[in-house]
């Protein structure tokens, strides 16, 4: 069985590499197959599926139709065009702009929020929004390692080592997770500006947009203010951020429908949730929830434990690029909920501080899945919106910005991170 789900595994990440436009038909039928073999039992499939994850991203894509639809985005874009010299500025200030918002919204719903208005400004300008995209996602998923708020990931070493919001930022008496991501940030944007440095194409100040209606920018600030809100309240169901996006997406429909009376928003709001991508993220749920039932990652995480002895260097060292390499393949998500107790107990063993440890994990794993286009839930909702353009984005694409952003993250984290808390 287990033999059987690695092959399928390996067969399944190849193909989503190799074949990006059939990406969720590959990921559903290798989710069946976990199924049919009975590697995944038929009563765990809704378990196994993150459903918190798929309500925040049918939730903010429904949203950000109607917030499209106001012309906020279109605005917006008019004053990044107003205040950036060339192409190359505006991709970058797009990109920071977005890592700002996911320090403290989930990373999927920044990329959802401010794709649109990239999209907006590439179309203005008349250049591909392919790179802009990548660059905003990768941005947000670096982002999401930031604070409590930003990412599920955090959520998750928050709740195992009881921390609060103001942990990330002073932890032990020491500077915490917010600002080391902070380092790591403002050196991974100068490799964006390294990666752009021959889009110099001048932008030029056009007439500003007049925005039809405030109340979906209103919607959105609030889907920011409750997440926030809604991490410092103890237990809250697992689906609670999904369920806040759904609600006021719901909102924002009866708001269309009763008093626009504008029937074509509401559709246009249902259309434009991405169902593909949710296929291919409730596919890849099963697929590494399998993976990990039949003791893949727990054998591979035993093997480098004893590979490192009793080296605290080598165990950290091997926990953030082991990390890294998983992150770039399977959700982090899981893999994070499965290596926090594996780390305790390798802390145990050890002695001493073991925070070093955790945040090692929490870099590798949450900046590692910016290597490849499938290794974050951010870059799937990216990719997803730019299919939807009619936009074919290649693993080339991808990795020509994802690989040297995240070697330097990573890289700039590692070494903090090690001065900091060993």
């Amino acid at each position: 069985m287990k033999i059987a789900a690695i092959i399928i595994f390996i067969l399944t990440y190849v193909l989503l590499l190799a074949l990006p436009r059939h990406r969720a038909k590959i990921a559903v039928t290798s989710a069946t197959l976990f199924v049919v073999l009975g590697i995944i039992p038929i009563r765990e499939v809704l378990t196994t599926i993150d459903w918190n994850v798929i309500f925040m991203i049918a939730g903010t894509m429904g949203l950000v139709s109607l917030f499209i639809d106001s012309k906020m985005p279109s605005l917006l874009a008019d004053i990044i065009i107003e205040k950036t010299p060339n192409v190359m500025w505006a991709i970058v200030s797009l990109s920071l702009f977005a890592g700002i918002i996911s320090a403290f919204v989930d990373n999927v719903a920044t990329v959802l929020m401010v794709a649109p208005v990239a999209l907006t400004i590439c179309k203005k300008l008349g250049v591909s929004p392919i790179s802009s995209i990548i660059a905003i996602s990768v941005a947000s998923n670096l982002q999401g390692a930031a604070t409590l708020v930003g990412d599920t990931t955090s959520i998750l070493l928050a709740g195992h080592l009881d921390m609060n919001f103001f942990d990330f930022f002073i932890y032990n008496g020491k500077i915490g997770l917010f600002f080391i991501v902070q380092v790591g940030a403002i050196m991974s944007t100068l490799v964006l500006f390294w990666i752009f440095r021959k889009e110099k194409q001048p932008v030029a100040a056009l007439d500003k947009t007049v925005v039809t209606d405030y109340f979906p920018s209103f919607l959105l600030i609030a889907m920011v203010l409750l997440l926030i809100i809604a991490s410092f309240i103890p237990n809250t169901p697992r689906t609670i951020n999904g369920l806040i996006c759904m609600a006021l997406l719901l909102v924002g429909l009866v708001k269309s429908y009763v008093v626009n009376k504008d029937k074509k928003l509401i559709r246009n709001a249902v259309r434009e949730i991405d169902y593909v991508t949710l296929l291919l993220l409730s596919g890849l749920f099963i697929v590494v929830g399998g993976i990990s039932a039949v003791g893949v990652i727990e054998d591979i995480a035993a093997l480098f434990v004893r590979i490192s002895g009793d080296n605290l260097f080598l165990v950290y060292t091997l926990i953030v690029w082991f990390s890294v390499l998983i992150s770039a393949f399977i959700d982090n998500i899981i893999y994070t909920a499965t290596m926090l107790p594996v780390i305790g107990g390798i802390a145990s063993l050890l002695g001493g501080d073991p925070t070093v440890l955790y945040f090692g994990l929490i870099i590798g794993a949450t900046l590692g899945g910016n290597l490849t286009p499938i290794g974050a839930s951010a870059n799937i909702a990216g990719i997803g919106i730019l299919t939807k353009q009619g936009f074919t984005v290649t693993t080339k694409d991808f990795t020509r910005i994802g690989v040297p952003f995240t070697l330097i993250a990573v890289l700039t984290g590692y070494i903090l991170t090690w001065i900091l808390f060993a």
